[in-house]
């Protein structure tokens, strides 16, 4: 994958000034998503930076990560699993809550979703601050299960979320604002 796709990846991604409050520039996903050309391009490089990992499972955290982690699933020949938001999953679950700016939101996964030891990558579409995404690596470890690493579409660097990700052996975001 060429440093001009990254680039024409980028290109794609609307920025949109003051939303959702003022000050934040909301980066929109969407005018990718629906480029035909881009979409490809986007789930191929995060799965080519895992192609030398042993993956049994694609982990996505809801919502736009079941964007990304079904493809990338398909692609890997790896199962699917998702992360939820509280009382979305219909069996017993593991929850994780984490800090937001403020407050603090949940999310969850099913007991049996990955077998001991199974290898799971996590994937999302931004890394911001990483409270998501940490709270997510601790489910994967509530479970049993290896994780292998992250892929992000997006990552803030401003906002410093890698640092609380520690637990993940390999992080990877394909563009960086």
């Amino acid at each position: 994958m060429t440093n001009q796709a990254v680039v024409d990846v980028k290109d794609k991604i609307r920025s949109i000034p003051d939303f959702p409050k003022q000050g934040i520039i909301f980066r929109d996903i969407t005018t990718a998503l629906k480029d035909a050309e881009t979409l490809p391009i986007m789930v191929d490089y995060l799965c080519e930076q895992f192609k030398d990992v042993k993956i049994d499972y694609v982990a996505g955290i809801e919502s736009r990560g079941f964007i990304f982690g079904m493809p990338m699933a398909y692609k890997m020949k790896a199962g699917f699993v998702p992360i939820r938001k509280p009382n979305k999953l219909p069996a017993e679950t593991y929850s994780q809550s984490y800090e937001l700016e403020y407050g603090t939101d949940t999310i969850e996964v099913h007991k049996d979703a990955f077998p001991q030891g199974a290898n799971v990558l996590i994937v999302d579409d931004l890394l911001a601050t990483g409270g998501t995404a940490e709270a997510a690596c601790k489910l994967v470890k509530k479970t049993g299960a290896n994780l292998m690493g992250i892929a992000f579409l997006i990552e803030l660097e401003d906002l410093n979320g890698r640092e609380k990700l520690t637990d993940a052996p390999k992080i990877v975001s394909m563009v960086k604002y």
